[in-house]
């Protein structure tokens, strides 16, 4: 069997790729390796979100850790993917593991592992695993469990509520007292997600819709972007609030909708919490993102004077740069925000909160507050396609455009590129296009920045021509 893992973890179509029987594989060649590193002995936590089987699988994984002699912590019900990470951390455990496929399409589920450190797995770590699954496959190891029940009383299993830590983590990493104080009318949408309930449990008052147990997430996948949150923006262009927050299927990542209905990206909250961090918490530290996230930041950490980064897209990049030096805030186009003083993570309830905070503290709403910022260093305008593409469609584009890459695209020269992963092109105004393929979906992406809403509409038609997309 061939396991992968992609930008954050191992993904697959249920029933089809992500079975039983694959998952008893790959977490055989995880204590596997916990074992060997030492690790084991240090016990293992294990969280699943609301998706289709998603409690049965992390069951399946807990009696697997079991029969290998790893004491397990396995959450009494679904959990966000930041509260798993915190609980790893906080326990000292040896490492974490996560059922979920995070925005994915509801046919998906996957496994996400966890280091100690409470950040997702890095890829020196992820290679070695998958080098395990095919050693294992080839050897015909063995897959050894316990069955739930008596590994339970036996106390190699033991279920727990991850929130009490996580809560008190956020506690102190956000004032939620002068947010309350604030009466900021703000309303929540979880998009049916792990993320459900977890924001108005520490901020009683705040609404939320899309809470209830959907595992299909209302026929669409539960990603916060702007298509999927139409009935968010309706509620806030009714005027009864002023911030609305989205969460993706675990909640490790944030979008928002703003005091016009408008949504609010990735690259706008990264621009206004890493302004916040600075101005009103007083933090330094060097500022990470991704090929795909916007020139803004490249901008204000200049402004501050803060050393900057730029990373292949999976926050696992990010996590390294933050466990090997002082970064400030990481963050990448999907959402996928994490900051200094917390778990070198993505964390979508956090951000969310940090963002009511930065609106607290200002008394502005969202798009004002970025709007001040844009006045200073000018305007950007972005947006993201995604086509479906085959594999095949997919491997000749990769070859095309490494040997062949265009040094004009619509009439304008290349300026610059960055192929560490995708086709970047940058532009000698800073304008840019990235043509990436997914490493998780039969997806390709189209990424443009640009001065103005025309350039980019534009630069990604030129991109849709270069791929025969």
């Amino acid at each position: 069997m061939q396991i992968k893992f992609g930008t954050d973890g191992w993904r697959g179509v249920i029933a089809r790729d992500f079975t039983f029987d694959n998952l008893s594989i790959v977490a055989q060649a995880t204590m596997d390796y916990l074992n060997r590193e030492g690790l084991g002995d240090k016990g293992l936590v294990i969280g699943f979100d609301r998706r289709f089987l998603s409690r049965d699988f992390a069951r399946r994984v807990a009696e697997i850790a079991a029969g290998n002699g790893i004491r397990v912590r396995l959450t009494d019900g679904y959990s966000p993917t930041p509260a798993v990470s915190w609980a790893v951390r906080e326990s000292g455990a040896g490492a974490g593991v996560m059922i979920t496929a995070s925005h994915n399409p509801p046919e998906y589920n996957g496994f996400k592992l966890k280091e100690a450190f409470g950040g997702s797995a890095r890829p020196a770590t992820t290679t070695v695993l998958e080098e395990i699954v095919a050693f294992n496959s080839t050897n015909n190891r063995r897959v050894v469990s316990r069955p739930f029940d008596e590994a339970q009383a036996k106390g190699l299993i033991e279920q727990f509520d991850p929130c009490e830590g996580y809560f008190r983590q956020i506690g102190r990493y956000v004032d939620l007292e002068l947010i309350a104080k604030s009466g900021i009318p703000a309303v929540v949408d979880p998009m049916y997600g792990a993320g459900s309930g977890f924001i108005p449990r520490l901020l009683p008052g705040v609404a939320e819709i899309h809470n209830d147990e959907n595992p299909c997430f209302g026929g669409r996948p539960p990603e916060p972007i702007g298509a999927h949150l139409t009935e968010l923006s309706t509620l806030l262009k009714s005027g009864r609030y002023k911030v609305g927050l989205a969460l993706d299927g675990d909640a490790d990542r944030i979008g928002a909708v703003d005091e016009n209905g408008e949504f609010f990206s990735s690259h706008c909250i990264f621009t206004v919490i890493l302004r916040h961090l600075i101005e009103h918490k007083r933090l330094r530290g060097g500022v990470v993102k991704t090929v795909s996230t916007t020139r803004m930041i490249d901008l204000l950490a200049q402004k501050y004077n803060l050393p900057l980064f730029e990373t292949p897209i999976g926050f696992k990049h990010i996590c390294e740069l933050m466990l090997s030096g002082d970064i400030l805030m990481g963050g990448e186009e999907s959402g996928g925000l994490g900051v200094k003083g917390h778990i070198p993570e993505r964390d979508g309830i956090l951000l969310g909160l940090l963002l009511l905070e930065a609106v607290a503290v200002s008394g502005k709403g969202l798009r004002r507050l970025l709007d001040e910022t844009m006045d200073e260093i000018g305007r950007f305008f972005y947006r993201r396609i995604d086509r479906r593409i085959e594999d095949s469609d997919k491997e000749q584009l990769i070859a095309r455009l490494n040997a062949q890459p265009p040094a004009e695209i619509d009439g304008r020269l290349v300026a610059a590129t960055n192929f560490s992963d995708g086709f970047k092109f940058i532009f000698e105004n800073g304008d840019w296009l990235l043509i990436r393929p997914s490493g998780t979906e039969p997806v390709l992406r189209l990424y443009s920045e640009a001065g103005t809403p025309e350039q980019v509409d534009r630069l990604l038609r030129a991109a849709g021509m270069i791929a025969g997309a």
